[in-house]
């Protein structure tokens, strides 16, 4: 495993540059987006998103030169940091509280079924004679930018970005139009509330980091992506073909056995939306975290066992390769019913109106920074702690279960906008929310004033 990794990409470290690049410019892409979903609303920052990345896949696949490459990879990363930044909060707050779960796991079921498209299209086009093949796969990139973009010019905006910018009538309007009944008031009210403790933040990015009570959001929007980022799963799906070619496969069958992991990680997402509303968001996490552990586990004593550290790959009895894929996949199932999906989810519909979307350009911004670092010191860390970088990953994802169980309350079947008590009420968080400072506070004591006057 270790000398076949090192000759597909050793030397090749551009190629490890071109494809890290994405995430850093999705990073800084991230954290304008969220000014931008704040000023001018959701779906601005989505039109954005489709027209950026449509641009890149265009510059991609017409490209004459390596920077050409490299400049439309930047623009892609642009284009994903705005509709990561924008579509989970998106989903969020259009949905009832009761189908929030299943509603915005359909964002990451959308991404399973890319991967598992862009699998199918690598494999096509890879037997495309005449050497143009690429720029195929390359601009088949731009179909998804096409629909996102001419999708947003038919959505409305959600009634809180409505609420927040001041169009309140407009937004009870929609808002009745898209719960499909004319008794709003309780949720509408919630939204208003919401708008008056914004309207106390000045400042929501010097909130968020200098204000006590925001500080159970800040550790969900910073370590959820981190854990997710370390559960291993790039390792299995940025580098699948290697892993399973050095496992004794062809090269049609690396590309084949990569399929197979975006068919289950597809498939088990569609758990996840069956059952995150209905089990709940913490008890999924719990589940997916052992399964991981347990599997991921396995796979380190197997490779581990079969392999030592010499990295020999010769003479892998079929039976060993089955079993390998098998531990793969219930890896793969874990993750896309748990931290897959949740790990978006989640932040999305735990943060206070006043600092949403800034917390948001967080999450997103997190997230892009440790994929990066993970793209880029997978070789590295491969070549010398072999094995061992499964049982690394292992350990992550044995202390992400164990934060989930001491610090995660759940969140479903919750108003979005009265997820504050969440915090109030959990036996660790509660510290944190009496705060004098606390826009919930301030608004309660206004509201208190006004009773007695």
């Amino acid at each position: 495993m270790i000398i076949l990794a090192s000759q597909v990409f050793g030397q090749h470290p551009t190629l490890q540059l071109f494809t890290s690049s994405l995430y850093l410019a999705a990073l800084f892409a991230s954290l304008a987006a969220g000014e931008v979903t704040k000023k001018f609303g959701r779906r601005i920052s989505m039109m954005m998103a489709g027209f950026i990345f449509l641009f890149g896949a265009a510059l991609n696949a017409g490209a004459v030169h390596l920077s050409m490459l490299i400049l439309g990879r930047i623009l892609l990363g642009i284009g994903i940091g705005f509709a990561n930044q924008s579509v989970p909060l998106y989903l969020s707050e259009m949905s009832p509280y009761n189908y929030r779960g299943r509603f915005n796991i359909c964002f990451q079921l959308m991404i399973t079924i890319g991967i598992l498209c862009a699998n199918l299209i690598n494999f096509g086009t890879a037997k495309i004679s005449g050497g143009w093949g690429w720029r195929l796969s390359l601009g088949l990139a731009g179909v998804p930018a096409v629909i996102i973009l001419i999708a947003s010019f038919f959505l409305s905006d959600t009634p809180n970005s409505m609420v927040q910018r001041g169009r309140e009538i407009e937004a009870k309007a929609l808002l009745k139009r898209i719960r499909g009944v004319d008794d709003v008031d309780t949720e509408f009210n919630d939204m208003l509330a919401a708008k008056n403790e914004a309207d106390l933040v000045e400042s929501p990015w010097r909130n968020l980091f200098g204000t006590k009570c925001y500080r159970p959001q800040l550790a969900m929007s910073i370590l959820i992506p981190f854990f997710q980022q370390f559960t291993g799963i790039n390792v299995i799906m940025f580098y699948a073909p290697v892993l399973f070619q050095s496992l004794g496969f062809g090269s049609d069958a690396s590309l084949i056995s990569s399929v197979i992991t975006g068919v289950v990680n597809m498939f088990a997402t569609g758990v996840s939306i069956y059952g995150s509303d209905r089990w709940g968001r913490r008890s999924l996490f719990l589940e997916g975290g052992v399964q991981m552990f347990i599997f991921q586990s396995l796979i380190a004593g197997l490779i581990g066992w079969r392999f030592g550290v010499s990295g020999n790959v010769t003479d892998i009895p079929f039976w060993f390769a089955a079993v390998v894929v098998v531990c793969i996949c219930v890896y793969v199932m874990g993750f896309a019913w748990s931290w897959g999906p949740l790990g978006w989810l989640y932040p999305s519909e735990i943060f206070p109106l006043e600092v949403r979307s800034a917390a948001q350009s967080v999450t997103v911004a997190v997230n892009m920074a440790f994929t990066f670092i993970v793209g880029q010191c997978f070789l590295t860390m491969l070549c010398s702690m072999k094995y061992g970088l499964f049982i690394f990953f292992a350990f992550f994802v044995a202390v992400m279960t164990l934060f989930c169980y001491f610090f995660m309350p759940e969140t479903k079947n919750i108003p979005i906008e009265e997820m504050t008590q969440v915090w109030r009420s959990h036996w660790f968080w509660k510290r944190f929310m009496n705060e004098p400072n606390d826009p919930v506070n301030k608004a309660i004591a206004m509201n208190k004033l006004r009773d007695r006057v």
